[in-house]
C-alpha cells in the first residue's frame, strides 16, 4: 500500500462500464478499476451520502462505497483518478481525504 500518494489500493476489476466499438466493428467491453481512499470526519449516513455524491460527479467514476466504520472510500472508475479532484470533492462535502 503506497500511502504517501493517498492511493491505498489500485487494481483492475474486472469488466462492464460499457461497450465501446472497436476497430473490427464489434464491441468490447471497458475495464473498471478500483481505488480505495480514506476519508476522515464521517459520522453518519448523511456523511455518508455527501461524500458519495460529490465524488460521483467527478467524470470517469462508476460507483462510490462508503465504509463509515473505517472511513474507507472505494471508488470504480474507467481510469486512474487525480487523487486532487478527489480531494477536492471530498472537501466540497465537508469532509478531509487522509490518504
Amino acid at each position: 500500500a503506497d500511502r504517501g500518494s493517498g492511493v491505498v489500493t489500485q487494481t483492475p476489476r474486472g469488466y462492464g462500464v460499457g461497450l465501446e466499438e472497436d476497430t473490427r466493428g464489434g464491441y468490447r467491453e471497458e475495464a473498471e478499476m478500483e481505488t480505495v481512499y480514506t476519508v476522515k470526519g464521517m459520522t453518519c449516513g448523511h456523511c455518508v451520502n455527501a461524500v458519495s455524491a460529490e465524488i460521483g460527479k467527478l467524470d470517469g467514476v462508476a460507483g462510490v462505497t462508503v465504509d463509515l466504520a473505517t472511513g474507507a472510500v472505494t471508488v470504480t472508475s474507467e481510469a486512474p483518478l487525480d487523487k486532487g479532484a478527489v480531494a477536492a470533492a471530498v472537501e466540497e462535502a465537508g469532509y478531509e481525504l487522509v490518504s
